[in-house]
This record gives C-alpha cells, sequence and structure tokens, in this order.
C-alpha cells in the first residue's frame, strides 16, 4: 500500500512539475517577443519622435517625404473592426441565442461544430473571397464607387471570420444562466423571446461583453484576408469604399523580404507591432474588467 502511494505521489508531482514547465515556456515566450518588439522600438525611437510616431497624420516610410505617423495605419485599422463587428455581432447574438434557447439538443450538437468550422477556414482563403466575390458581386453593383481594395470587403470578411467567437462564448455565457430564472418568468406568462431577450441576455451580459472585446482584439490582430482584401494604401479615411491599409497589412508589406534589416524602414514593423501589442492587451484588460463589474453571482 505505502508503494503503490509513493508511486502516485511520484506520478502527481511528475505531472505537477510538466504542468510547471508548459506555464513557464509560455511566459518566457511572451517575455521573448515583448523583449523584441520593445529592443526595435526603442532603437526606431531613437530616430522618430514618440510624438510624430503617435500624432502624425501621414504614414510613408517607404517615400520620399518620409512620414512615420502611425493614425492612418491605426484608423484603418479599426475601420475594418469596426465595421466586422457591426457585421458579427447581430449575427453570433443571433445564432448564440437560438443555440442556448430555441435549438433541440440534436440540432445543437450538429450547428454549433459546423459554425466553429468558419474559425478553421485558412485566412488567406477570406481574402480571397473578398477579392473574387464579395467586392465585384456584392458591393461594387450596389456601390460603383467601391474600389477593388476597400475596408467595406476586408469588413465583412473578418466579420464573418469572429461570428464563432461571439456566438460560442456567448452560447457558454446563455447556458451558464440558471434555468430557474427561466422557470420563473414562464411561470410569470413570459414568451420565449421575452425570456431571452429581457431575463437570459441581461444575465449573461458580462459574458456577452467579454466576447465581443476578445472578437474585436481578434479583428485587430486580423493579417492576411485584411492585407489581401484592404489594400495597401495608407490613408486617414472614414469612407469604407477605399482602399486603405490596417497595422497588421504594413507589417507584412515590410516583411516580404525587400527592406534591408536594421534601417529605420525595417524598425517601423516593430514599432508598429509594439503599438498593436499594446492595443490588444488594453482590448484583453478591458474585457476582463469588464468581466469582473458585470458579473452575476447566483446562489
Amino acid at each position: 500500500m505505502t508503494a503503490n502511494r509513493a508511486i502516485l505521489r511520484c506520478k502527481e508531482q511528475a505531472i505537477h512539475g510538466g504542468l510547471l514547465v508548459c506555464a513557464l515556456l509560455s511566459i518566457l515566450t511572451t517575455a521573448g517577443i515583448i523583449w523584441v518588439l520593445a529592443t526595435e522600438s526603442f532603437a526606431f525611437f531613437r530616430h522618430v519622435s514618440v510624438g510624430q510616431f503617435f500624432l502624425g497624420t501621414r504614414w510613408a516610410p517607404l517615400l520620399e517625404p518620409r512620414g512615420y505617423g502611425v493614425l492612418p495605419l491605426v484608423a484603418g485599422t479599426f475601420l475594418v473592426a469596426a465595421g466586422a463587428l457591426l457585421v458579427a455581432l447581430p449575427v453570433g447574438l443571433a445564432a448564440a441565442i437560438y443555440l442556448s434557447e430555441y435549438a433541440p439538443r440534436s440540432v445543437r450538437q450538429i450547428a454549433k461544430p459546423l459554425l466553429e468550422v468558419l474559425a478553421g477556414v485558412p485566412t488567406v482563403v477570406y481574402g480571397y473571397f473578398a477579392l473574387t466575390f464579395i467586392t465585384p458581386h456584392l458591393l461594387q453593383p450596389m456601390l460603383p464607387r467601391t474600389e477593388i481594395f476597400n475596408a467595406a470587403s476586408a469588413a465583412i470578411v473578418v466579420g464573418i471570420m469572429i461570428i464563432p467567437t461571439i456566438c460560442s462564448l456567448c452560447d457558454d455565457a446563455f447556458r451558464a444562466v440558471p434555468q430557474t430564472l427561466r422557470h420563473a418568468a414562464y411561470a410569470l406568462s413570459a414568451t420565449r423571446l421575452e425570456v431571452s431577450t429581457r431575463i437570459v441576455l441581461p444575465a449573461a451580459l458580462s459574458g456577452v461583453a467579454a466576447s465581443v472585446l476578445l472578437a474585436l482584439a481578434r479583428a485587430i490582430g486580423e493579417t492576411m484576408a485584411v492585407a489581401l482584401a484592404a489594400g495597401m494604401t495608407p490613408k486617414l479615411t472614414l469612407n469604407p469604399l477605399e482602399s486603405i491599409q490596417t497595422m497588421t497589412g504594413y507589417i507584412v508589406q515590410v516583411s516580404l523580404g525587400d527592406t534591408p534589416a536594421g534601417t529605420v524602414e525595417y524598425q517601423t514593423i516593430f514599432a508598429v507591432g509594439m503599438a498593436l501589442f499594446l492595443i490588444t492587451l488594453a482590448i484583453n484588460l478591458l474585457a476582463q474588467q469588464v468581466l469582473g463589474r458585470f458579473r452575476e453571482v447566483y446562489e
């Protein structure tokens, strides 16, 4: 008996050690990424002031006269991300309500995995889908001034990509709401729609808000689909029918290998990457704050 306990204790210690190593590897990887971004970004800011970088309205680090204002890239990034949320939020929320409140168990077991297949499609495929179908067959017939590369098509495909994120997280939040609340509402003659929108949705508000913020961070960090669909024209505009460039799109452009390493032009991708990292970090921290602020505890 003692030998068996000793063997079990050794196994538990081995599992504990393996999990600790995995956790440390994750921390060290994150620390290494931050170190590389910070080191190259500091080298960039020796040549370009922080104010010029964050407040400048012209981004042209590869052309003369050079401009290092990142605002056009930030504006393009948020234009695509906001449009993606306009597409994904109503569809994902409606799908989550259906799966949680309306769908039979057999339908749910089939529909949810099929919906999450969207998350496994390569982003390059979404980019070419935007170029070959959404822009020429949907946007340009309705809006003839739509350019070949435009923010609207990028927003649509990114919105399709983040639907599984919103739907899955919202569905989990809805299903975590106690059944007693639903039964109480039904006892008061509430309809299924009223229960879904006036009882379940408010009760799961923290999960819904967190899913939206996480989907926003996902949309901001999207790379290839946006680079293919939105174009590479850094422009400070709110017109979604024009070609723009996002922060990730610029990183793709410079990372193709034509820019010599060690130059200021090369270091711009690390400065943009650091700005993108800080934005997504802020959004994730905000999501945690929202979860803590609106979390409801049911006894």
